[in-house]
């Protein structure tokens, strides 16, 4: 559970795209922030390592997809991986929030894309300070 004013990072993992939303728990805000567009791992880590320097987070949460009726499939031992990556590299600790609907489903227009997969991050995250009113 998160403390009293942490700057949090969210992310909606992707093989391709990886939304990334910035939150405060005092103020109880989240925004989309960027979209790592970077299929290379040591690239994509890299980006974040930069996020985390420029933002100071304490605190990351990663979106966890499953089946609608709550099961898990192929993304989500993905994104529970990548979980535990962001918290073996960084060191800091991770959340993981049930993302079922937090994604734009169907064909979206490329130019539309990567604003969504920040949107989705910010609706995790939204999502995850809803779960956890006593923080801030």
């Amino acid at each position: 559970m998160a403390t009293a004013d942490e700057t949090l990072l969210a992310f909606d993992f992707g093989t391709k795209r990886t939304g990334v939303a910035l939150g405060n728990t005092m103020i109880r805000s989240a925004r989309p922030l960027e979209v790592i567009a970077e299929e290379q791992v040591d690239r994509r880590f890299a980006r974040i390592a930069t996020l985390i320097r420029d933002w100071g987070p304490q605190r990351l949460v990663v979106g966890r997809p499953c089946h609608p009726d709550g099961t898990p499939h192929e993304m989500t031992a993905r994104c529970e991986r990548f979980a535990r990556q962001l918290h073996g590299r960084f060191g800091l600790p991770v959340s993981l929030v049930d993302e079922r609907y937090s994604s734009v489903a169907g064909d979206l227009d490329e130019r539309y894309a990567q604003f969504d997969d920040a949107q989705a991050a910010a609706t995790i995250l939204r999502q995850y300070l809803d779960e956890n009113p006593t923080s801030g």
